[in-house]
């Protein structure tokens, strides 16, 4: 059993005293394990970083095997954000969520693509709006999209400005007045499609995408903690205006 495919580093942890075992996300072959030998060595360890996007080849005498991997570099993430601690936060919770979200062994190729364009898009300012996103695309990859399209309760679509916790389905801002402590905020971001926001406006976002992902997708108490600091971290930045 082989393949050769594009894959994101997702995660690599020391096996024994030389090899490394890399989770990275394929495009064709979803999210995948394997073992790289000599992993540790110092050619190595500069390309099985989370964020980098590898040439990969996997090879194993079953299917059902671990596996060994060999990976190609292509371009890093990496790089570009090592001096700027909440992008690398960004781009540490993007890799920790697809690994924990998304099932071993099948292909989502548009969470792939995603997280490709999430990664791009840390070299510019718009990559908080991005990640939301991209995180809802997760969401919607997975079976749990939600319904931004017009209110749950009057049927139209203007001034939505609310989430249903139960449904996942937009509410307007006259419709929800009466239970908006109950509700989820919708950023006008996602509504009008900016690439720019407000952390206050960012934070909403990921309060909302954290909830549904946290529901459907995480079990109780399991949140990436990389998600989890980058939650913080958001947090503040709204606070602080």
């Amino acid at each position: 059993m082989d393949w050769t495919d594009d894959g994101i580093i997702l995660s690599a942890r020391r096996h024994g005293e030389t090899s490394v075992i890399v989770s990275l996300l394929t495009r064709e072959h979803g999210r995948c394990a394997g073992l790289v030998r000599g992993g540790t060595g110092r050619r190595q360890r500069g390309v099985l970083q989370a964020g980098t996007l590898v040439r990969a080849t996997w090879r194993a005498r079953l299917a059902e095997h671990l596996g060994n991997l060999s990976c190609e570099p292509i371009s890093s993430a990496v790089a570009g954000v090592l001096g700027d601690s909440m992008r690398l936060a960004a781009l540490s919770a993007a890799c920790a969520v697809a690994e924990a979200a998304l099932p071993e062994r099948e292909p989502y190729p548009g969470a792939f693509e995603g997280l490709c364009i999430l990664m791009d898009s840390l070299a510019g300012e718009a990559w908080p709006t991005v990640f939301v996103k991209w995180e809802l695309g997760l969401l919607a990859e997975l079976g749990y999209g939600l319904d931004l399209s017009c209110c749950a309760a009057t049927g139209r679509n203007d001034q939505l400005a609310y989430v249903s916790p139960k449904t996942g389905r937009a509410v307007s801002l006259s419709a929800g007045e009466p239970y908006r402590n109950l509700l989820l905020r919708l950023p006008e971001f996602l509504i009008l499609g900016d690439v720019l926001a407000s952390p206050a406006e960012v934070f909403d976002g990921l309060a909302l995408t954290g909830y549904f992902l946290t529901r459907h997708v995480f079990a109780a108490g399991s949140v990436p903690p990389a998600r989890a600091r980058l939650f913080d971290r958001m947090r503040a930045a709204a606070e602080a205006g």
